[in-house]
């Protein structure tokens, strides 16, 4: 390794953290860190960080091996603090008060902090996102809303870079970022290096509309665009005139359209994606059903309890409580 690289990585993969976007993100260092593909830590290093040293399980099952502990190194050294966030958004943020006098720290020391996944969850939790725009993963909007609605989010965006606090959705979303970061430390021509060995045709930039996120069967733009406003906007108090509004064709084309793609009216189709949201929240998190109901706009849990069970033939508490894995 050389002495001064261009860029140094503390990497800390917190409990039940997603194997896809960590990987990705490291390997993105490892083939530009070096000439060729000798995988030395030449023009950037990294360091895999914990609290203790050991092993932290991902989400998969698989162990990593912790490197260093915070007391074994110099947080000024280091130019960035990439957090991997675990499976689950809720007990991330529960994780808040183990990790927050660390994450204190590293920013007084002038580390930029950087949130990937469900890890944008702890830094809130810990008030280190105040000021900042925040991007977090399509399907965790609605509670992260809900969560810290005094925070911005930054809708319909791959990673958000707002000085010294950073946030990417995850997943492969991961690599863009880990692009953009080395870019502005090694420059581009270094940041772009292997990405032919990853399989990887471009990069995205932060504003990238996702397609897959947006397209329907039938490929019909008008519905595309409806629908992924109904998801970035599951508690929008906004009526469907609205809806139809924002994507320039009247109500009644726009049920048209929805009855000829996807069988149904738009309205039936938002209240759909609640549901399925709801069902979705029940199964991967502990808080109350007033809560999730908050994050759709729905202000009467009875009300709500009644339409779950007709959609899905169970009362949510019967539902979740089925889900729960036997001892």
């Amino acid at each position: 390794m050389t002495e001064n690289p261009d860029l140094r990585f503390l990497l800390l993969p917190l409990p039940e953290f997603a194997l896809l976007p960590f990987g990705g993100f490291l390997d993105k260092l490892r083939f530009s860190a070096d000439d060729e593909d000798y995988s030395r830590q030449r023009y950037c290093a990294w360091t895999i960080l914990g609290l203790q040293s050991g092993h932290v399980l991902s989400s998969s099952g698989a162990a990593l091996r912790i490197e260093a502990t915070p007391d074994e190194l110099k947080l000024a050294d280091y130019d960035y603090l990439v957090l991997f966030g675990g499976r689950n958004a809720q007990a991330t943020a529960a994780l808040a008060p183990t990790y927050q006098p660390l994450l204190r720290r590293a920013a007084r020391a002038g580390v930029k902090l950087v949130a990937i996944d469900n890890a944008s969850f702890m830094l809130a939790a810990c008030g280190l996102l105040d000021g900042h725009q925040v991007a977090v993963h399509w399907r965790h909007e609605a509670e992260f809303r809900a969560s810290f609605p005094h925070l911005r989010l930054a809708r319909e965006r791959l990673y958000c870079l707002d000085g010294a606090r950073i946030s990417c959705a995850g997943g492969t979303a991961a690599i863009d970022l880990a692009v953009e970061l080395l870019a502005q430390g090694s420059g581009r021509a270094r940041a772009l290096k292997g990405l032919a060995d990853m399989l990887v045709d471009e990069t995205r930039s932060g504003q990238h509309a996702l397609r897959s996120l947006h397209t329907t069967p039938s490929g019909e733009r008008h519905v595309d665009r409806a629908i992924a406003l109904m998801r970035h906007g599951l508690a929008s108090a906004d009526g469907i005139e609205q809806l139809a509004a924002s994507v320039g064709i009247s109500r009644r084309q726009l049920d048209r359209l929805f009855h000829a793609s996807q069988g149904m009216s738009a309205r039936e189709y938002w209240n759909e994606l609640r549901l399925q949201h709801v069902r979705w929240r029940l199964l991967n998190s502990s808080h109350s059903l007033a809560q999730i109901a908050d994050e759709i706009g729905v202000g009467d849990t009875s009300h709500l309890g009644k339409l779950f069970r007709q959609r899905f033939g169970s009362t949510p508490g019967t539902m979740r409580r089925q889900a729960k894995p036997t001892a």
